[in-house]
């Protein structure tokens, strides 16, 4: 018999505030993190907006060796664990460390390490790369850094699926937990990815607003949304098998109930047309969580604002859910703090699970008017009801699909 998983701790770093705290108020006083890129020169770019993390020290969370030795994507994980660990009160010394494991995913690692030490490799030789260039740039980091900074020795792994990654990564914890491979997981993902040759490569894909204004470059399900606007931070939770939680006391935020994946096996860049990928990982995840599509009040969409995500996300959430789909709340977390890539799915977890814990469902910032087949309830505005399940979907570059289903704890 699998075993249940909680969450016990959150910890965040988002373009809307560095803390779970800081950004879930952010959140309802609907603040956007949209500025121009000031990471780099972008003058000469088409798309010149971001959703950058601001007023972020790694001092603050790592003594500045460390620092030095993680780029941007790994001080975000590391910064985000250590508030998570905090937030559920772990004593690691009280613990098996091997039974304390990691799954914290990055969709791309570092390409400010790449872009760093190509241009010393052309200008300077092969010589003068970076003794320390592969360990500062694979994505497998985030996880290999976070479980060396709180000593976790249990599983450690490294998911990679694009924009499912932060989904896929909290739900592969989740299984770890219920088939006995561990007691607690931390869990997440991570994202620092705002560089030159990651905005020029997803500007040259078509896929990034080239909007210069900041209430209209991230407008999930709108008829004139263009695209997604970049982001970075970190979500990572702490999944706990519930007994375990218990006996120790913690405080239990939410359970996680269901988890599916899929594959649309149909384009390298596009969800499969009529929704049939998206579509079944949310049924799966519901079957997994024994929770019937009609108890389901509201999903935190993918909802990146490219014109086909959020056409072909609509359709699969028809597909799943049939006249019930228009009875459900959706929202996209997406039009407040951009596309987080990696981490974009824990990020919106963690949404999710505030929004069960206060029975608060979010605005889709940005919002005015949708197209004629996007006519479903997109949350124009803020709504304080009760949610009993948060369903989370993250559709990744390749045909990804990841579901998680939340809800309070059953007896």
């Amino acid at each position: 018999m699998s075993r249940r998983v909680v969450v016990t701790g959150m910890g965040a770093v988002t373009p809307i505030g560095v803390g779970v705290h800081t950004f879930w108020e952010s959140i309802k006083q609907e603040k956007i993190g949209f500025a121009p890129i000031t990471r780099f020169d972008a003058s000469d770019y088409k798309c010149r907006m971001a959703a950058e993390v601001k007023d972020f020290r790694p001092e603050d969370f790592m003594d500045k060796k460390s620092a030095r030795r993680m780029e941007l994507f790994c001080q975000f994980a590391v910064a985000a664990a250590g508030e998570a660990l905090q937030d559920a009160a772990l004593d690691m010394e009280k613990e098996d460390p091997y039974r304390v494991g990691c799954s914290i995913g990055s969709g791309i690692g570092s390409l400010q390490a790449i872009e760093r030490e190509h241009a010393r490799l052309l200008e300077k030789g092969p010589s003068r790369v970076a003794p320390l260039f592969v360990p500062l740039m694979i994505s497998n980091m985030a996880a290999g850094n976070v479980s060396i900074a709180f000593g976790l020795k249990g599983k450690s792994l490294n998911v990679v699926t694009a924009c499912a990654t932060g989904t896929n990564s909290i739900g592969e914890a989740f299984r770890s937990i219920q088939y006995g491979d561990a007691d607690v997981m931390l869990a997440g993902g991570t994202e620092g990815a705002v560089s030159p040759i990651g905005i020029a490569g997803f500007t040259s894909l078509t896929a990034l607003s080239d909007s210069t204004d900041p209430a209209r470059c991230s407008i999930p399900f709108d008829r004139d949304r263009s695209g997604f606007v970049m982001g970075e931070g970190a979500g990572v939770v702490v999944l706990e098998e519930l007994e375990h939680a218990r006996k120790r006391g913690a405080r239990i935020y939410a359970e996680v109930l269901g988890y599916g994946c899929t594959s649309d096996a149909f384009h390298i860049t596009s969800p499969a047309e009529d929704g049939s990928g998206a579509a079944r990982a949310m049924e799966n995840a519901m079957a997994d969580g024994n929770v019937a599509p009609e108890d389901v009040t509201y999903i935190n969409a993918h909802g990146t604002a490219t014109h086909h995500n959020d056409l072909f996300e609509t359709r699969a959430i028809k597909l799943a859910f049939g006249e019930h789909a228009r009875k459900l709340r959706i929202n996209s977390t997406k039009s407040m703090i951009g596309h987080l890539l990696g981490a974009a799915g824990a990020v919106e977890f963690i949404a999710c699970v505030k929004e069960l814990e206060e029975g608060f469902i979010h605005r889709t910032v940005g919002l005015q008017e949708s197209e004629e087949e996007l006519d479903l309830d997109y949350c124009r505005e803020s709504r304080q009801e009760e949610v009993p399940y948060a369903l989370s979907n993250s559709l990744g570059f390749g045909g990804h699909n990841a579901s998680i289903l939340i809800g309070n704890v059953r007896n």
